[in-house]
Order: structure tokens, then sequence, then C-alpha cells
């Protein structure tokens, strides 16, 4: 098949292993669209995929890539190219998408032409740029996963670290739209951009974070979405028998009959009428795209050095030209 143009790494290492690739394009396939993509977001995930930890041991043992080259990102937005048999969604040539990928060795959003399952792309929001767009799928249906597990009644009070960045404020908006209250994390600078995000109670970031939670909630909250990854020293903050979602696995110390379950995004990634929920409350304005900065794609290694810098709000994002 015909060549095509990706950032990858054949090494895995620092920012500067992220190289431009020249990759046979994908096959098309039976209920799959293909997109041109013109934006990607940068993830945390990224980070490992050119690190080699997202792998499956073969870094540890090679520090190559299995397949030659590994190939970074997991939300996209730009225009169909061509849609497969069987496709029922609705999608044609020449609509304006945002898609999740699952990632896979060659298979990530850093490349300028991808094929994904007909059930992970739907329209971009209404007013948005595919820019804006890109930052929304795999965040998004991050955040909903997390309250889907919490399943908290309209009311109940949910706690929220990491809240400033990213997921953690599609968490805080998506559980005001649930009817949830909202206790969030936040440093001095970034306290009314969570304020501004939905937040009912802001509390000052720290070692002591649990402890600050209690202060305001002396019974423990009803929930905790986990989005700093701050694992046990986070679960005093919850009432006995409460709910966490964490995120990077973990689950749980076995204490105090707390139900903890980690996020696993991937199963949401087909989940096509969830992820169309998320464009909808976009437009309604009930969900902000926010994109933190925005790269041509061969300052790819300056994207993820200025993420792993620290500080990011919202999402960086790499433009195909």
């Amino acid at each position: 098949m015909k060549g095509m143009r990706a950032i990858g790494v054949k090494e895995y290492g620092g920012p500067e292993a992220l190289q431009e690739v020249d990759l046979p394009a994908e096959a098309l396939g039976a209920s799959r669209v293909r997109l041109r993509v013109t934006a990607a977001a940068v993830n945390p995930a990224d980070i490992g995929v050119r690190t080699g930890w997202a792998g499956t041991g073969w870094a540890s043992r090679t520090g190559h890539p299995e397949e030659g080259v590994d190939v970074p990102g997991l939300d996209v937005a730009g225009v169909v190219t061509e849609v497969g048999q069987g496709v029922s969604t609705g999608v044609a040539v020449g609509d304006r998408v945002m898609g999740t990928v699952v990632w896979s060795g060659t298979h990530g959003g850093y490349r300028e032409d991808i094929v994904l399952p007909a059930r992970s792309v739907v329209a971009v929001p209404a007013g948005a740029t595919d820019i804006e767009a890109a930052t929304l799928p795999m965040n998004g249906l991050t955040a909903l996963q997390a309250l889907d597990l919490l399943a908290l009644d309209p009311g109940r009070v949910l706690a929220v670290t990491g809240a400033a960045g990213a997921i953690g404020g599609y968490v805080v908006q998506l559980a005001k739209v649930a009817g949830l209250t909202v206790v969030a994390d936040a440093s001095e600078a970034d306290e009314d951009l969570v304020r501004s995000l939905g937040a009912d109670v802001v509390v000052r970031r720290g070692p002591d974070l649990a402890e600050r939670f209690r202060g305001q909630f002396p019974d423990g909250v009803d929930g905790l979405a986990d989005i700093a990854a701050l694992d046990a020293a986070i679960l005093p903050a919850v009432r006995d028998s409460g709910a966490v979602a964490t995120i990077r696995g973990y689950a749980g110390d076995g204490q105090r009959e707390l139900r903890v379950t980690p996020v696993n995004v991937t199963t949401y990634a087909e989940e096509r009428e969830t992820l169309d929920r998320l464009r909808r409350l976009a437009e309604e304005g009930k969900v902000t795209l926010r994109v933190a900065g925005t790269y041509p794609t061969e300052q790819a290694a300056e994207a993820h050095r200025r993420f792993e810098a620290g500080g990011v709000r919202g999402r960086l994002v790499l433009v195909f030209d």
C-alpha cells in the first residue's frame, strides 16, 4: 500500500526519540472508516509508548519496538476519506469527525492516515475546531467511565484529585451534569480554573489532601475520582464502604470495604453513543474543550518536553499540515 507519514519511535527514549517515519497505510476492512488526521492530542499514555513501558515487555529486552516502530496517540480528529462495507453509523466521506484510538504498535493517533472502527468515531462538536475536538474522545470517555464506575446518586459528594488537568476537569464538569456535589483539589494558581469548571468546594492540593477533604466533609466523601493517581494516600478521604475510581491500575488496599475500581477506558472505545453524548455536552457548553497549546508534527518532541515539564492545563495538540 501507499506510504503515509507518522510520528513514532524506532528506539525508546526521551522526547528526542520521536521522529517522522513512513509507514504503509492500514487496510480499511468492514465496519471501519479511514480518516485523514488533522489533529492528535498528547496524552500521558503517549509518554509510555515513547519510553517503552506501554508495550508487552519487548522494550525491556531490546529497547526497540517489536514492529520496528511504535506510534503514540489515543485521540484524533480529522476528515473521513473512506467508508468500509457494513458501516451503519451514518458517517460519510467528507465528514469532520473525532475518534478514539486503541493503541497497538504502529496503530496510534500520530499518523496522517488512520483506520478506526466506525463506532469509535462521531462528528466534531458544532462550532469546534478539529484541534479542540481532538482533546475530547479518550479523555472524556475516561472521565465518564470513572463516574459510571462510581455510580453515585444525584446529591452525593464526589472528591476529585487532579481536577485542573484535562481528565480531572472533565470529571468535575460531568459530575455536575450528573447532579453531584464536587469537592476538588487545586493549587493556588489553579483555584479559579477549578471553580470555573463547576467545583462546589476547592481545597489546596498537597501531601495532606485527604485530611483537607475530610475537613470539608468530616464523615468522608461518598466517592472519589483519583485522577492524580495518589492511590493509598488519598483513600482516607472516603467514607467507609465508599466508592473509588482510579487510573493506572490501582485496586486499593482492601481496607474499610472500599469499592475500588480501576478505569480501563479501552472498554469504552467503541461506545459510540457515549462518545456522541460527549459531543452534545460540548455543543451545549457543559463540557469545555481546553487546548493548552499546538505544535506542528515536526515539533512533536517539543510538545512532549512541554508536557513532561508539568503544569499543562488542558491538552497539547499535534497538528498535521
